[in-house]
């Protein structure tokens, strides 16, 4: 297993969607291996095929639900569905690993089920309401629909998200991946 780099707000990756997975192969085995391996490094909570670089229509998520047990594994061409009101609260801030060091009150809907199938083509259903898990599920499908949390923002709150990124260099000085591994180098 190999921590893969992650890429960065402004990288071309994160503005596509992703591709439906339409066989299970070595080469995917290793990719989701991988992304859970940069996930851990990177201390996230979830990790989309995008912020590594590839096209896959898959994510794999490592944080906890609504009762505090920690929920772990990868769901191949999700189909996603919210329930529960829509959120805003402005103590929940939520972050992103393709945005490092920075996390902002973002309106989530309170639950979501994500539908899809493993690395054996068995078919999962993932759901929370009011956990971590019920927002990682919805952010990590934005990444495959090519969006990023910095889009649902308020006005304000994004302004204030872009000035924060543009602060940092990291489009200046070309950089579109960093090391988890490296935090600091990457001034997060």
């Amino acid at each position: 297993m190999t921590v893969r780099p992650i890429t960065i707000v402004g990288h071309r990756a994160l503005s596509q969607r992703t591709r439906r997975v339409r066989e299970i192969t070595d080469e995917l085995r290793v990719l989701v291996a991988d992304m859970f391996e940069t996930n851990d490094a990177a201390d996230g909570a979830g990790l989309a095929a995008p912020q590594v670089g590839s096209r896959a229509r898959l994510f794999v998520y490592s944080c906890p639900d609504a009762d505090g047990e920690l929920r772990r594994g990868v769901v191949i061409n999700p189909r996603l569905e919210r329930f529960g009101g829509i959120a805003l609260d402005e103590e929940t801030l939520e972050g992103c690993l393709s945005v490092p060091g920075e996390s902002y009150p973002t309106a989530r809907h309170r639950g979501a089920r994500v539908r899809g199938t493993d690395l054996e083509g068995a078919e999962v259903v993932v759901e929370d309401e009011g956990g971590v898990l019920a927002r990682a599920l919805q952010h990590e499908m934005d990444h495959l629909d090519g969006t990023l949390y910095l889009d649902r923002l308020v006005p304000a709150r994004r302004r204030e998200a872009l000035d924060a990124v543009t602060a940092r260099g990291w489009r200046a000085g070309g950089i579109l991946t960093w090391d988890p591994r490296e935090l600091e180098a990457h001034n997060v």
